[in-house]
């Protein structure tokens, strides 16, 4: 009896990280470039006691936390500072703590020091992992591979400078893993190099990839899954009380 308790309390276990992660999903669906997170579920391995008859079998968690990589729904903002990888890649930033990851979040703006960052703050990055300085400007222009093209205040009539490159990438068949500061890298924690081979443009910013009819579809199996499993588990208790009534000598 106690085999199907642990079976059950397993998958209560199971459950409850996925309920966690379509919550989390629901959260993020309305911020930028977000990556919609999947389960983390790889195999499964048995616990054998060799002295007895006894074993258990354990759902395995993959190490690494699995997103989906479909595109978000592209929106023509007209915003110069709003800018989008279409189909596949990456840009670079550098967060708080000053590790450097790759997103596909393009609500840019500029810091107090001019700096180009992202909705979340995160520093945008060069080639060379440096911030993205753009001094005071008329207009603003960035370019298919990146190229942040500035017209600048006291310059001449039509003149136009590039003042950074945006880094991107489009991996490879890379390996990579969300990190749990939601920004993207390799398993192992490092990212690839820039290769620019990414397609930005100008004026548009891609959503979540977050379907909210599917997540919500997905709580519900969830909810349903927990109660099935809870009901197993008083069923389990109700027999062991049973068999144990039987085993009770006459009397007692």
């Amino acid at each position: 009896m106690d085999r199907m308790i642990y079976t059950m309390m397993n998958t209560l276990d199971s459950s409850r990280t996925q309920h966690t992660i379509s919550a989390n999903n629901l959260a993020n669906m309305n911020v930028p470039g977000f990556r919609r997170d999947l389960p983390t579920f790889e195999g499964s391995a048995q616990l054998q006691d060799n002295t007895s008859f006894e074993s258990r079998l354990f759902q395995l968690e993959s190490e690494r936390s699995s997103f989906s990589n479909d595109t978000g729904f592209m929106d023509q903002t007209g915003d110069p500072f709003d800018v989008a990888i279409m189909e596949d890649g990456f840009f670079y930033v550098r967060e708080g703590n000053g590790e450097v990851g790759l997103t596909r979040r393009g609500d840019l703006a500029t810091d107090a020091q001019g700096r180009l960052v992202n909705g979340a703050n995160e520093l945008m990055l060069n080639a060379g992992f440096e911030p993205i300085v753009v001094p005071p400007y008329r207009s603003i222009q960035i370019t298919e591979v990146g190229q942040v093209i500035i017209e600048p205040i006291g310059g001449g009539e039509g003149e136009k400078i590039e003042v950074g490159l945006l880094a991107t990438v489009v991996p490879d068949g890379e390996q990579l893993s969300k990190s749990e500061d939601a920004l993207i890298r390799r398993v192992d924690g490092t990212v690839p190099e820039p290769n620019q081979m990414a397609i930005v443009r100008q004026g548009v910013l891609e959503g979540s990839n977050v379907n909210a009819t599917e997540e919500l579809l997905a709580t519900i199996d969830i909810q349903r899954g927990f109660e099935m499993n809870m009901k197993m588990i008083t069923t389990a208790k109700e027999l062991d009380e049973a068999g144990a009534s039987l085993m009770r000598p006459p009397g007692e």
